[in-house]
């Protein structure tokens, strides 16, 4: 069992930064697969951006040079920068991981992954 836990999140102004930390339990953290999704208020989950155990990084296109996911596997943690926020970035972030199962198939999709946390909000105004 891995749990996760979101921290970071906040009210900014666009155009403004913004980084979300997780930090996740487990001894073979450098294992792991994370990603961050996050849920607008009223429309689905969506995938934002994903880090592969290697080191490889995927963006959705709406994200895309604008937010940056790293790891820092020494003390079991991921974040995502998020740069010039658009009000559009609105929602709850989530982290997510599959504790190192190495489940295949492609990084945006959810099933992917088999824990979550719990989400932190994210509010941009304009």
């Amino acid at each position: 069992q891995v749990q996760l836990v979101e921290s970071g999140g906040g009210s900014e102004q666009a155009g403004d930064s913004l980084r979300l930390s997780c930090v996740a339990s487990g001894r073979t953290f450098s294992r792991y697969a994370m990603a961050w999704f996050r849920q607008a208020p009223g429309k689905d989950r969506e995938f934002v951006a994903a880090i592969g155990w290697a080191g490889s990084t995927y963006y959705a296109d709406s994200v895309e040079g604008r937010f940056t996911i790293s790891r820092d596997n020494a003390n079991n943690t991921v974040h995502l920068q998020m740069n010039t926020l658009k009000p559009e970035d609105t929602a709850v972030y989530f982290c997510a991981t599959d504790g190192g199962q190495r489940v295949g198939g492609s990084y945006a999709r959810e099933g992917r992954y088999d824990y979550w946390g719990q989400g932190t909000l994210v509010t941009v105004s304009s």
